[in-house]
């Protein structure tokens, strides 16, 4: 699905312990963590970070770079027990104000009731797209 926007994956470190690879849809490659690359190069106002790994190891600190910058949304994949315990880990370990972790939609999307991989894609689409766009 486009919406006229530009993406970049991180993917989880892979099985055989290499340093996980950075795709873009611009095309390029790397393997600095994207919100640290994005947060350096100009994170700006109508730039939406969403953290879909499933490891706190990785969406935590994800998370904790997110919020120092003026993105117009924040968001992290999990259920509400799962974001119940990141935002208690944030605010703990991460040092993360409650202003902070307000700003971190947990979890991501839209309440839709979505269930497969697809629905749940939509449901975060959405919510970006309706908060993007000052519906939501």
């Amino acid at each position: 699905m486009y919406l006229g926007t530009q993406r970049r994956d991180q993917h989880s470190r892979p099985s055989d312990g290499s340093t996980p690879r950075i795709s873009s849809s611009a095309g390029t490659l790397g393997t600095q963590l994207p919100i640290r690359k994005d947060a350096r190069e100009g994170c700006h106002g109508a730039t939406a970070i969403i953290a879909l790994t499933h490891d706190p190891r990785i969406d935590d600190l994800a998370m904790m770079e997110a919020v120092r910058t003026p993105a117009f949304y924040i968001g992290v994949m999990g259920s509400k027990r799962t974001s119940k315990n990141r935002a208690e880990r944030l605010a703990r370990s991460g040092g993360l104000s409650p202003q902070q972790i307000a700003r971190i939609r947990m979890p991501i999307g839209m309440d839709l009731g979505s269930k497969t991989p697809a629905q749940i894609a939509l449901s975060a689409m959405a919510d970006i797209l309706g908060t993007f766009n000052g519906k939501l």
